[in-house]
């Protein structure tokens, strides 16, 4: 199996011109130089710093930082922009005491939830397939929405799968979107609309967008760096969860996101209020 990641990424790299283009070892060894230079800085850097500090013509720079961002490994705002870390090294970087104390510290903001709610509470993480479910407290009512946790769903079609990409804890897959159910966005513009207006408001919804009669509401939970690390999400059937119902919902699920996140150790000191 190593030999199938090595040689997959390998031929990764060789895709650029013979003309100024490191080869074999000697090329993942410089995409692994930019990568470092990036999480060693303490701000985004732009592909032609990265390439002075590492000595390289800034196309091969360019192109290998096209192949970290393939990857996930980095991510540019926009065409030109400048290179920060990217959702699958934030992902990892997460890891460890933060994973270990979410469940348990998320405990008592999703019986609350669930308490005012009577609805389905759920703590949801990226994963490299989709959204992972963590930790659920069900609905109070037989018509629930089943078991979450265990489950991966595409990021596009649920409300925490939008917190997750808006906040670039996440990245949409390459290639045509999914439809799952009739209210699924698979516009890719329209999407972006969504994100940015997820980013302002620090909150999603979606509305028989994976399952017909199946309505889902999210907010943000960040970690001690105030990076976006997981979703706390309340779901339930349409019917019991119209427009009002989630207007009166959305101030109480923030507020237990933010509880959520200051016991992870986050501070909102200079954030902007949601």
């Amino acid at each position: 199996m190593a030999c199938v990641t090595y040689t997959t990424v390998e031929q990764e790299f060789q895709r650029v011109d013979r003309t100024d283009a490191p080869q074999g070892t000697q090329a993942i060894d410089r995409a692994a130089q930019l990568l470092t230079l990036v999480l060693d800085s303490d701000e985004p850097l732009g592909v032609g710093d990265l390439a002075i500090a590492a000595e390289l013509p800034k196309s091969t720079a360019s192109r290998l930082v096209s192949s970290l961002e393939r990857h996930g490994l980095v991510r540019r705002n926009g065409a030109r922009g400048k290179v920060q870390a990217g959702p699958a090294i934030l992902r990892f970087a997460h890891r460890g005491v933060v994973d270990r104390n979410l469940v348990e510290l998320s405990q008592a903001p999703l019986e609350t939830l669930a308490e005012h709610s009577g609805e389905t509470v759920n703590l949801a993480v990226p994963g490299g397939r989709g959204v992972e479910h963590l930790a659920q407290v069900d609905s109070r009512h037989f018509l629930g929405t089943g078991q979450w946790v265990g489950r991966t769903v595409d990021y596009h079609t649920t409300a925490v799968g939008k917190v997750l990409v808006a906040y670039g804890a996440a990245e949409l897959p390459p290639g045509r979107l999914r439809r799952v159910a009739a209210g699924t966005i698979v516009d890719r513009a329209a999407l972006e609309a969504e994100f940015e207006r997820v980013r302002g408001e620090a909150f999603a919804v979606a509305s028989d967008e994976l399952e017909p009669g199946l309505t889902a509401l999210a907010a943000p939970v960040h970690g001690p760096t105030g990076d976006v690390i997981a979703a706390l999400a309340i779901s339930g059937p349409t019917l019991r969860l119209p427009a009002e119902r989630v207007a009166e919902l959305r101030p109480l699920l923030i507020k237990e996101a933010a509880a959520l996140s200051a016991r992870l150790g986050h501070s909102e000191k200079g954030d902007r209020a949601a």
